[in-house]
């Protein structure tokens, strides 16, 4: 009696308390692969919808996107998810800086006249001139520093051209007497750079010097420019950070850096890799069969360039 072996009882009882059910087990497979996706998305790859055509016609109306976060650094989030509300970030190490060519997706710094975009937005364009370069168009001919910036192969011009002297009041900056077709020149501004601020350009720089953060800007007499107290003689304002110029491959429907101003490179999100996907945008998907028959089959797997 007193001999008697109760373990092999007991070890079936001790062996399905380690056991996870079948629920549990999906839910944790879940979690885990919620976590994998969610980290891609953050540090490698994300996946973009193209909503209009101002890059047309290298990307289409359509066209869905992979873009490489890793390439520039990635950012840590950048507003609280679902919402519009910005948080502080930080970025990681990247592959390389943005450079005359590259195709950007960035965070679209807001319109010409405004400190900042009231919504989280993510733009495409290309990027035309890094910190430090002067853009100018001519006759709609792009010029990077006196030389001309080939068009891109699959660019295109829809408008008939605007000549020099008829000004545009939308582009940027305010009161330049440019247009869309001739503009500039205008140097990009790099981190520590000197802008010559006076009585002649003050309106038009002014939202600029905001948007790097100023609170209070006064131009006195004498082109004594005042930003937050500090004084800088003869209107020679010191940039704080490095900027881009973009603009979109279709020239003439496209919202850019001409009419926003520059882009902040801290703004940069990622750079366009490849077309996963595309098809016609403007069948719905009520018309299920008539949109798999627009599926552009030639456009899946191409790298963009």
């Amino acid at each position: 009696m007193g001999l008697k072996e109760n373990v092999p009882n007991k070890l079936p009882r001790q062996l399905s308390k380690g056991k996870k059910s079948k629920p549990k087990e999906y839910f944790d497979a879940l979690v885990w692969a919620a976590v994998v996706a969610f980290l891609i998305k953050l540090f490698l790859f994300e996946a973009y919808r193209i909503p209009t055509g101002s890059m047309e016609n290298t990307l289409l109306v359509g066209d869905f996107l992979l873009v490489t976060k890793f390439t520039y650094g990635a950012t840590t989030p950048r507003n609280i998810p679902f919402t519009d509300i910005r948080i502080p970030y930080f970025r990681l190490p990247g592959l390389k800086s943005p450079k005359p060519g590259d195709i950007v997706v960035f965070d679209f710094p807001g319109d010409r006249d405004e400190k900042q975009s009231t919504e989280v937005l993510n733009y495409i364009k290309r990027c035309v001139g890094v910190p430090g370069d002067s853009i100018q168009v001519v006759n709609k001919v792009l010029y990077r520093n006196g030389q001309v910036f080939p068009n891109p192969p699959q660019s295109k011009f829809i408008a008939p051209l605007q000549p020099p002297g008829i000004a545009n009041n939308r582009v940027f900056p305010k009161g330049s007497g440019w247009n869309e077709d001739n503009y500039g020149p205008v140097k990009i501004p790099r981190k520590g750079d000197v802008i010559k601020i006076d009585s002649t350009n003050f309106d038009g720089w002014k939202m600029f010097l905001i948007k790097e953060g100023a609170g209070n800007v006064v131009l006195n007499p004498g082109n004594e420019l005042v930003v937050d107290g500090v004084k800088y003689p003869n209107g020679n304002y010191i940039a704080k950070r490095d900027y881009l110029f973009m603009m979109g491959d279709n020239r003439n429907n496209s919202l850019d850096s001409r009419f926003w101003g520059f882009m902040p490179m801290e703004n940069v999100v990622g750079e366009a890799f490849m077309i996963y996907w595309s098809w016609d945008a403007n069948i719905s998907f009520a018309n299920f069969f008539k949109l798999l028959g627009s599926i552009r089959w030639d456009r899946i797997g191409t790298l963009i360039k």
